[in-house]
């Protein structure tokens, strides 16, 4: 068995609005399954996957978020210590793409990370199995000129429901995750068995949406 003193914990916040499928995709690639029944998260929870990056074990600790409004806010505890941030919208929905910037700014004014111009976000645009791809509202070209004008922030589309593509793009997150964790000065630390109740003040319910 391996020590927990030679893992590295990489933490990933995953922000978007309600409904994206934000819950779905992680219990898609965490737990390989799919809840067709949408049940909105309260505040934020959290699922850890053990995998090996280069040969060096790594557990990725992915934080959920609750979509709503009145959660925009969790507060700086809740941000601090990420090393990567997952903006996720609904490829058929227009808003939830328009209201990227409003998330993507939150997470930097909140995190307020040593070096927010080169701070690593990922995108996923998911949902792309509805109606057969006849649904969609935005293209992927505008997804990857927005993340261009970003300073070229990786892109992938994902269906949490069929499973498609989502394995790649979390392997991608937790690279990108691993490489921003190397060049900075870990001054705090981070408790793996940090609790929901420590950071929001109470205990929210599960989700299986």
């Amino acid at each position: 068995m391996e020590s927990l003193k030679n893992r590295t914990l990489l933490k990933v916040i995953v922000l978007g609005d309600s409904g994206v499928g934000k819950t779905s995709l992680m219990n898609q690639y965490v737990y390989k399954k799919f809840n067709r029944q949408y049940k909105a998260t309260i505040g934020a929870d959290f699922v850890t996957k053990e995998l090996h990056i280069e040969e060096k074990p790594v557990t990725l600790q992915i934080w959920d978020t609750a979509g709503q409004e009145r959660f925009h806010s969790l507060g700086s505890a809740f941000y601090r210590g990420a090393d990567c941030c997952v903006l996720v919208y609904d490829v058929n929905n227009t808003k939830s793409f328009e209201t990227l910037n409003t998330w993507h700014s939150e997470f930097l004014k909140q995190a307020n990370p040593m070096d927010p111009e080169t701070f690593p976000f990922v995108l996923i645009g998911n949902k792309t199995d509805v109606d057969g791809g006849n649904s969609r509202a935005v293209a992927d070209k505008k997804a990857i000129e927005w993340c261009n004008s970003k300073g070229n922030i990786p892109y992938h589309e994902t269906s949490a429901k069929e499973d498609i593509n989502v394995d790649e793009a979390f392997l991608g997150v937790a690279h990108t995750a691993l490489s921003n964790e190397r060049k900075q000065d870990n001054t705090y630390f981070r408790d793996m068995s940090v609790s929901v109740t420590d950071i929001l003040g109470e205990q929210p319910r599960g989700c299986a949406c």
